[in-house]
């Protein structure tokens, strides 16, 4: 039997990123700017690389469903991104982007197949993602008004990792109130309460 089994790529990818840190918090100036260049020339191509193989089998999955869209492959925000813009495309995005999200974790897939390194992939198909994230700007502020007005936590419908983490970074940006999720999945929501 074939293990065909592969690291998922953990949520809290999606939900948060990670900083290089220092060995005892202490850098030497000069290697760090040339390290950093290096490093950051290094990341920046394999990133593209990244989402250039994942931009290969989204296209690969186009012509099998005979769906006609242009695809970009970049990198934004320190993650490969790959989106795919056309007509007739909805099918792809599905209820509340549950179609959407399988998509992606193929290609995150076909990423770790091809370089054996989890990724951070991020697919976005019709600007799905972008309108997406403004309705759940609007949930955010939402809840922190009535989390303001009477001091009581707001528990959230269950939300994909993705949406937690647009909601996470509208109510962090907001002061007297903070964010936690809670639960697992496909179930795990989030609570907004008053900051301590």
């Amino acid at each position: 039997m074939t293990d065909t089994s592969t690291p998922r790529a953990d949520e809290s990818l999606d939900e948060e990123g990670t900083e290089p840190t220092a060995v005892n918090g202490e850098t030497d100036e000069t290697d760090e700017e040339s390290g950093t260049r290096e490093k950051k020339a290094v990341g920046e191509s394999e990133l593209f690389r990244q989402s250039e193989i994942a931009a290969d089998y989204v296209e690969g999955l186009l012509d099998i469903l005979d769906y006609d869209g242009d695809i970009d492959e970049l990198v934004s925000g320190g993650r490969p991104v790959v989106e795919v813009v056309g007509g007739r495309l909805q099918n792809l995005v599905g209820q509340r982007g549950a179609t959407l999200e399988a998509l992606q974790e193929l290609a995150r897939l076909a990423v770790f197949r091809q370089t054996g390194t989890p990724s951070r992939l991020l697919l976005d198909v019709g600007g799905y993602r972008a309108t997406r994230r403004k309705e759940l700007a609007a949930v955010a502020k939402n809840a922190v008004e009535k989390v303001k007005e009477y001091g009581e936590p707001v528990r959230l419908e269950p939300m994909s990792a993705f949406e937690r983490k647009c909601v996470h970074d509208v109510v962090n940006a907001m002061t007297g109130v903070e964010s936690e999720s809670e639960g697992v999945e496909p179930n795990r929501r989030i609570i907004v309460r008053p900051a301590d």
